[in-house]
């Protein structure tokens, strides 16, 4: 190790940053000025850079292509010219003869001072980083300031070994960086576990996390520092971006991370987080696509509603624009509250009845269906006329199309293909019912945005006479409990049924999500907030025998 200055103050920027996969330049601009900004605002003799920070996270099968390493390289080059006077701790995707690593360089007045790299690389939940990258067999220890400084990638935090190594190899504190995506309950499980980390080692921990929305998954930041006898000096804010200066006292060579001088913030109310997490997702979803804003389908009932009130405070209601399509069987009530909540969110707002279209389409197809009772078909094509006047106002003004349907809909196949499923992202994909109403009365507390008749009523998709969800399914309080116990905790038939279900609904259930795992892969993308949603984190065949014979 090569140590520059006498122990004294540390000061150690963790840049907090919102990146872009993909856009290696930009995101090399970012990190040149965070440093810069760490380096003459905060007077920080290091700053510390997310996982995989000049490429972005997850960068997928971009990792596969050639021009990647091409453009890291230059990257590299820009960052050892442009940034002097720190220390830069920086993520990145590092080729070599053996293989591309998941690695971390140490960067400091033009040169490249040590490389740590990744050694546990998940292949579970959302992850899939063996596709992609080799294991290291090393351990990076560097010195900054007179500290020995012990470098690890993520998942090394959360096995013991690579730690205790970094230990054994003289490290006094540990910087962790991070591209940890947020799901319910996060923040405590990671403060849990880098605390048995620190009970095994005795050594301060700083935990450096993303920030931002990339597709499905959302990074909350929440970056944090624990002191060598557990206890959390700071925390970072969750879902901001922002670089933030952390103070350790040096004297004796051992570094103790001051206690910030404001109240250290507290783990927020889950409902505020999930919130935020939808909010970030959406705003970075349609702003790094390019879109100029959002339309929505308004129905009058509580997913749309809990919809605007997400996009409204993503994008700001200039850029939200709104469609109530009312047909012979909407009710009064859902016009009222939808324009009640359209007019008090100041969107642009435009009812277009779609009963002249619903009759065309009926007219044409009167020979088929000769003989035929009225059944789902109907409602169906009424479902696809929205979707179609959604989409002709997404493509001809350039707004992306929201579509509305939550996390207990898309398990039970409660939706329809190429009508309110048509859309480019579902804000609620991976909220279950119960959790709509939940953050509907969270938004409702902030300001009063949701009409109360929309939390009140019982929910219809209004394609019958009176027609009411609980006519097709059981009550949602029953129906999500179920849900979470077969799709996020992976029980069966026989575990479900021992809490106390009954069995013909429990049997029903798991049939409709097996059954309908083919309108799911057609469906959008939509923001993950618990631990396993539809899309990267549950990936089963759509033609499967495994359920057939449950009785």
């Amino acid at each position: 190790m090569n140590s520059i200055s006498a122990p004294g103050p540390l000061c150690i920027a963790v840049a907090q940053l919102n990146l872009l996969v993909g856009d290696i330049d930009g995101n090399a601009s970012a990190i040149i000025a965070a440093a810069i900004q760490a380096r003459d605002e905060l007077g920080a003799q290091a700053v510390v850079f997310p996982e995989l920070a000049l490429c972005g996270y997850p960068p997928e099968d971009l990792l596969l292509r050639p021009g990647m390493y091409e453009r890291i390289d230059a990257a590299m080059a820009r960052l050892k010219t442009e940034i002097q006077g720190i220390y830069v701790i920086v993520g990145f995707a590092e080729k070599t003869p053996a293989g591309v690593y998941n690695a971390a360089a140490v960067i400091r007045d033009g040169d490249i001072l040590a490389v740590a790299r990744k050694h546990y690389l998940p292949n579970y939940s959302v992850f899939d980083e063996e596709r992609y990258f080799i294991a290291a067999n090393e351990h990076c220890v560097i010195d900054i300031q007179g500290i020995a400084v012990g470098i690890s990638i993520c998942e090394d935090i959360w096995h013991p070994e690579p730690a205790a190594q970094l230990c054994a190899n003289g490290a006094q504190l540990i910087i962790n960086i991070n591209a940890s995506p947020f799901h319910k309950d996060k923040g405590p499980e990671r403060e849990h576990i880098i605390g048995e980390r620190v009970r095994e080692n005795a050594v301060p921990i700083l935990y450096a996390n993303l920030v931002g929305g990339q597709d499905e998954l959302v990074f909350d930041g929440a970056s944090f520092v624990m002191s060598a006898d557990g206890r959390i000096t700071q925390r970072m804010p969750n879902f901001e971006s922002g670089v933030f200066p952390v103070i350790f006292d040096t004297e004796n060579r051992k570094p103790v991370p001051q206690v910030v001088t404001q109240p250290l913030q507290e783990h927020r109310d889950q409902d505020a987080l999930i919130y935020q997490a939808l909010v970030l997702g959406v705003h970075d979803f349609v702003r790094k696509n390019g879109f100029s804003g959002v339309v929505i389908g308004l129905s009058g009932g509580i997913d749309s509603a809990l919809t605007l009130a997400i996009a409204v405070d993503a994008l700001g209601a200039e850029n939200v624009e709104v469609v109530m399509m009312p047909s012979r069987y909407t009710a009064d009530m859902s016009i009222e509250d939808a324009t009640e909540q359209a007019r008090g969110m100041k969107v642009e707002y435009h009812v277009l009845p779609i009963e002249p279209a619903f009759n065309a389409f009926l007219d044409i197809l009167k020979e088929e269906f000769a003989g035929r009772p009225v059944d789902t078909t109907e409602e169906n094509i009424q479902a696809r006329c929205r979707g179609v006047l959604l989409m002709a106002i997404s493509n001809k003004k350039g707004k992306m199309l929201l579509t509305t349907g939550n996390k207990s809909e898309m398990a039970v196949g409660y939706a329809t293909l190429y009508g309110d499923m048509a859309g480019g992202y579902d804000v609620l994909k991976d909220v279950p019912k119960t959790l709509v109403y939940q953050l509907s009365n969270y938004r409702n507390r902030i300001a009063r945005v949701i009409p109360q008749r929309v939390i009140d009523r019982p929910p219809s998709a209004e394609l019958a006479p009176d027609q009411k969800d609980s006519d097709s399914l059981p009550n949602y309080d029953i129906l999500d409990a179920i849900l979470e116990r077969y799709v996020e905790q992976d029980e069966g038939l026989e575990d479900i049924l021992a809490a106390g279900f009954e069995r013909d609904t429990v049997v029903r259930v798991l049939y409709l999500v097996d059954r309908n795992e083919y309108k799911r892969r057609q469906a959008a993308p939509g923001i993950r907030i618990s631990p396993r949603a539809f899309g990267r984190d549950r990936r089963y065949p759509i033609t499967s025998g495994y359920g057939r014979n449950r009785t």
